[in-house]
């Protein structure tokens, strides 16, 4: 709230003007684009946001042919249900609904080789992740929630 004396030297008409354009600045342009989250473009293309880790800072899509980027805060490793994966800090690809294509930057260990994921596919309530030659399917429900670089579900935070 202002000081009583500013809206006494600013007179009605100012104050008028600055009420209208502080209600203007707190709600905002209405025809503005909203832009969404990364995590929030993948599901519109029917995909959980734990595919990617947390730390995105940026991304691009092209709509029209679905080739995409992300950029991460840094590379990152972590292990989920005995999986070790790395993510490079840049991941591309094409997206369209129910699958990702052309992946690159996300790796799996297989025995004691890393591999590229180059594919995602959904069918349903599961996800397939193809590294060429073999894939393996999971439920959806393991990707509801993003994993956290270096540690993925099993962080442990102190206060």
């Amino acid at each position: 709230m202002l000081p009583t004396k500013l809206w006494v030297h600013m007179g009605p008409t100012k104050c008028i003007l600055l009420i209208i354009s502080l209600i203007g600045f707190m709600i905002g342009d209405s025809n503005s684009t909203t832009t969404k989250s990364v995590y929030q473009v993948l599901e519109s293309y029917d995909f959980p946001r734990g595919l990617l880790p947390i730390g995105v800072t940026s991304y691009e899509v092209d709509e029209s042919s679905g080739k995409f980027s992300v950029n991460l805060n840094k590379s990152c490793s972590l292990t989920i249900d005995g999986y070790d994966l790395k993510y490079k800090a840049k991941i591309s690809g094409t997206i369209s609904k129910d699958k990702l294509k052309n992946l690159s930057g996300i790796q799996v260990k297989v025995l004691l080789f890393w591999v590229n994921i180059i594919e995602v596919t959904r069918d349903d309530d599961e996800l397939e992740l193809s590294v060429g030659i073999a894939s393996a399917t999971f439920p959806v429900y393991n990707f509801y929630e993003s994993p956290q670089c270096g540690c993925g579900f099993d962080c442990v935070f102190t206060i």
